[in-house]
């Protein structure tokens, strides 16, 4: 069952920022707009799961790190294992959203980080983002142990930027037993990449608070194309 439509005030509260955002030439309030914004109890549940979310993500960072420090990565130079952020915003494709960056690492033409973002009213990601000196070797490492990262439920992303972060047809493949060829293709001509993991809102990820888990689980995942 999709969370927009189990809880539509979810989907009705994306829908008035929208239109906060891009206003009719009038400005006037619709009367469901109207009813929205006098329901102080919306607003007041909004503030309640940003601030279990943003624990949630604190709580993944906190086990990632304990797994970094039993891992040797394939870390481009200057990598710190202390960097991480926290962010939330109001307006992805008109949604709010909240991730976590860690490891994290944004240094000139590197990129050496994993993201973990909740995308309200779509899904959680979790996306490994490789761009510079490691993408040679972490390449090898896909085709080398290809059947290790195979049938994990990870994705490929085919989008032209790091920072779509929409699923399906255009937007990525899935990284099957069947698909080896398929995706050296996709990744001859690439500089970076981005693999990840979509998990629908409506899961136990959420609904058990079992968020920490499945990212662990992911980046765990992931450590065939990212270890030596």
């Amino acid at each position: 069952m999709d969370i927009r439509s189990s809880h539509p005030s979810i989907l009705c509260f994306c829908e008035l920022l929208a239109s906060v955002a891009f206003p009719s030439q009038h400005q006037s309030l619709t009367p469901a707009e109207l009813t929205l914004i006098a329901d102080g109890e919306l607003f007041r549940a909004k503030e309640r799961i940003i601030l279990k979310v943003r624990d949630l993500l604190t709580e993944l960072q906190a086990g990632l790190q304990e797994d970094l420090s039993r891992t040797s990565l394939l870390v481009p130079p200057g990598f710190d294992p202390s960097k991480m952020q926290v962010v939330k915003g109001e307006r992805l494709e008109d949604c709010p959203y909240q991730y976590l960056d860690y490891p994290k690492h944004f240094l000139g033409d590197d990129k050496f980080t994993f993201r973990s973002l909740c995308w309200w009213g779509h899904h959680l990601v979790f996306a490994m983002i490789v761009e510079g000196g490691q993408v040679k070797q972490c390449k090898k490492n896909f085709f080398d142990r290809f059947h290790q990262l195979a049938g994990q439920g990870l994705e490929l992303s085919l989008a032209p930027t790091f920072w779509e972060w929409k699923r399906g047809e255009g937007y990525t493949l899935p990284i099957t037993h069947d698909r080896k060829a398929q995706l050296a293709a996709v990744l001859s001509g690439r500089a970076w990449f981005k693999i990840a993991r979509f998990v629908p809102l409506d899961q136990p990820a959420m609904s058990e608070g079992r968020l920490p888990e499945v990212g662990r689980d992911t980046f765990r995942s992931l450590l065939p194309l990212l270890t030596p």
